[in-house]
């Protein structure tokens, strides 16, 4: 078992770090929120005091952190230099490719190995040990990552060299953000067109409209597998964090010469629901907006 320091214990890190904990690692935790530190620590992770002293002697760094500023923040300020060179750096953050990229050329000119390895399923799949990781780095450094993510993973896949595994989440949630738009529209057309929504779902589900949007996280209530749209909406994948992904999708868009006019719509719509109070809300809450009845309450 490895000594792993944990570094960003939100949403999302705060339920990745206690499945590591779980299999076994001897994790020391650190986060600026005295809250999500202590609820780490309940679950079976050790208290950091800062993230110099989580990463004093270990052999994987591992950090969960909002954006780009913020990663390479901590790893040109905390954690190159302070780790042992031997230690293993993780980022499993959503930031731009060339940031990502960055970070790991600043890393290897320190001698450490380092992946990207950013993460897919949301809240329930972070605490439940069942991420998707895209990651990002050497055949070398894939290797010596792939069994650390496992505990928090239902599948680790090298999407290729350093920045790949940003590459694939940004081209990921691009597809997501768009399709559960027309989701939402197609909810809402067909109960104007009189259908149930139930019996839409039940034809959809299974003809050529159906997507994941659909089957595994309809925007309906009561329609298919509980999903955020049966709590109004909350916990989930916030639409804020939607938003960002899009962002920085039109960012690499835009840098590759790519042409997304369905991407730059998904971007528009999404920032206009958090613009109206929505970034709170699970993604899937634009329906509310699409029907052009929603207040944020």
């Amino acid at each position: 078992m490895a000594r792993i320091a944990f570094i960003g214990l939100g949403h999302m890190g705060g339920g990745m770090a206690p499945n590591l904990a779980k299999a076994g690692h001897d994790v020391r935790a650190f986060d600026l929120s005295e809250e999500a530190l202590a609820k780490a620590v309940e679950q079976g992770c050790l208290r950091a005091g800062s993230t110099e002293e989580a990463v004093e002697g270990a052999e994987v760094v591992i950090t969960m952190l909002p954006a780009a500023q913020h990663v390479l923040g901590v790893y040109r300020d905390q954690v190159l230099g302070k780790a042992p060179t031997s230690a293993l750096l993780i980022d499993c953050s959503t930031i731009d490719v060339a940031s990502a990229r960055t970070v790991e050329e600043e890393a290897a000119a320190k001698g450490y190995t380092m992946v990207d390895a950013p993460v897919s399923g949301g809240i329930a799949a972070a605490a439940g040990g069942t991420l998707t990781f895209m990651v990002g780095g050497s055949d070398e450094a894939f290797a010596k990552a792939e069994p650390i993510l496992d505990p928090m993973a239902k599948a680790v896949i090298h999407a290729g060299g350093p920045g790949a595994g940003q590459a694939a989440k940004i081209c990921n949630n691009m597809i997501l953000g768009a399709t559960m738009i027309v989701t939402c529209e197609g909810f809402v057309l067909a109960q104007k067109l009189g259908l149930d929504p139930q019996v839409f779902f039940d034809i959809a589900s299974k003809a050529s409209g159906q997507s994941w949007s659909m089957t595994s996280y309809a925007p309906v209530p009561g329609v298919g597998p509980e999903t955020p749209a049966d709590h109004d909406y909350e916990g989930g994948f916030a639409a804020a964090l939607m938003l960002k992904d899009l962002k920085l999708a039109m960012q690499a868009a835009q840098e590759a010469g790519a042409y997304t006019p369905i991407g730059g719509e998904a971007e528009e719509l999404f920032q206009r629901f958090v613009d109206r109070g929505g970034g709170n809300k699970d993604f899937s809450g634009i329906i509310k907006m699409i029907d052009d009845s929603w207040k944020v309450s």
